[in-house]
């Protein structure tokens, strides 16, 4: 199981994108990051609500008291992540950046995979899933270029409070998962599967969103930026290593401590003053 005690709270929270409070290029004025977020945020809603049916379904087959509090945060957590992530895609299609278009693929994909699929495979793929964006959510709270990356946009404040609490939560479905007899095999084939999956879906939503910006067509600032990605503190060494963990044989999220940072992220974002107090409701 996961840490004991850990606590999942659902936040009430919303954020607000003011007309023009965004530029084009809003990570960092780069181009390419600036779709590929625009990207990842697209597949956010969709995947949110994948990963809430795939643990849902095993609600009844958990014994665990502690295991069935947190799949009771872990849902509440993606239902709102949901949420606030559409807002955002509305406000990028707005700007010229194919969310919605990008979302309703990855809804008919998901979709097909629930109906398609026995059960415990699309859980095995959601607690593949979710070991990359808590790998992801780490590098963001843990290293400064990262952050900086964002500016001091609402994209950040969104990109911060989604990454802590993929933190607090991201052993949830990897738990279930073991807790209904998920087997060894199963989750590394899932993972190697999901890698391909994501990865290539990343790279042809980003090449396409790419195609319909006129800044794509600018060679310097296309090579300038595509040149970046090399120093890119989400494609580091020890980003990949620790994605690479997850196929070792007796893995666990938790092997990965992370109290620290969830210590000091809850009390800079949430705590008394915290930046993102404002934002509850």
């Amino acid at each position: 199981m996961g840490i004991p005690g850990r606590d999942l709270p659902v936040r009430r929270i919303r954020f607000g994108y003011p007309q023009g409070s965004l530029r084009q290029h809003y990570v960092d004025d780069d181009l390419v990051m600036s779709h590929v977020v625009a990207v990842l945020s697209a597949t956010f809603p969709p995947g949110e609500d994948f990963f809430v049916r795939s643990v849902r379904h095993y609600g009844d087959a958990i014994s665990d008291s502690e295991l069935k509090q947190q799949v009771r945060g872990f849902i509440g957590q993606e239902v709102t992540h949901g949420r606030e992530h559409r807002e955002l895609n509305q406000r990028l299609q707005e700007m010229g950046y194919p969310t919605h278009r990008v979302s309703r693929f990855v809804k008919a994909v998901l979709a097909d995979a629930t109906r398609r699929a026995p059960a415990r495979l699309c859980l095995s793929y959601t607690a593949a899933l979710e070991h990359y964006t808590a790998t992801l959510a780490e590098c963001l709270l843990t290293k400064p270029e990262a952050q900086r990356l964002l500016g001091d946009t609402e994209v950040r404040n969104i990109l911060l409070w989604h990454a802590l609490e993929e933190t607090e939560h991201k052993a949830v479905a990897f738990d279930v998962y073991r807790a209904t007899g998920g087997s060894e095999r199963v989750r590394k084939l899932s993972f190697v599967i999901q890698t391909f999956g994501l990865g290539g879906l990343v790279v042809i939503a980003t090449a396409l969103s790419m195609l319909r910006d006129r800044a794509t067509y600018h060679p310097v600032r296309l090579l300038r930026s595509l040149l970046r990605l090399r120093t890119s503190p989400f494609l580091a060494a020890d980003v990949r290593s620790q994605l690479r963990d997850y196929l070792r044989t007796g893995f666990h999220p938790d092997d990965h401590d992370n109290t620290a940072l969830l210590e000091r992220w809850t009390a800079e974002l949430f705590g008394p003053g915290g930046t993102l107090v404002d934002h509850l409701h």
